[in-house]
C-alpha cells in the first residue's frame, strides 16, 4: 500500500530504540519514552501561501529527523507504524 501525504504533511517511520539493559534489569517497553527520531518515508507537495504559490518542502524521503515528542498522528499500515505530521513539527534533519 502506498501513502501520499497532502499539503505540508510528512510520513515518518519512528526509529525504535534498542532494548535497554541496566545491569541485570531489563527496562520494559511501557517504561520507555516515545522515540523522537525517525526516517522520512513520504512528503506532501508543500503548503500554499497567501499568494497562491506552493512552498517547497525542506525535508525529503530518506532524511533522518528529530521531531516533537508528541507530534503527529500514529497510523498503522500493514504491520508497520508511522507518524503523519506537519513539516513544522520536525525540529531538525540529522546528517
Amino acid at each position: 500500500m502506498k501513502i501520499e501525504p497532502l499539503a505540508d504533511r510528512v510520513v515518518v517511520e519512528p526509529v525504535e530504540e534498542k532494548e535497554e539493559k541496566v545491569g541485570n534489569i531489563i527496562i520494559p517497553d511501557t517504561a520507555k519514552e516515545k522515540p523522537m527520531e525517525g526516517k522520512v518515508v513520504a512528503v506532501g507537495p508543500g503548503k500554499v501561501n497567501e499568494k497562491g504559490e506552493r512552498v517547497k518542502m525542506t525535508v525529503k524521503p530518506g532524511d533522518r529527523v528529530l521531531y516533537n515528542k508528541f507530534a503527529g498522528t500514529e497510523v498503522k499500515i500493514g504491520d508497520k507504524e508511522y507518524l503523519i505530521m506537519r513539516e513544522s513539527d520536525i525540529l531538525a534533519i540529522i546528517e
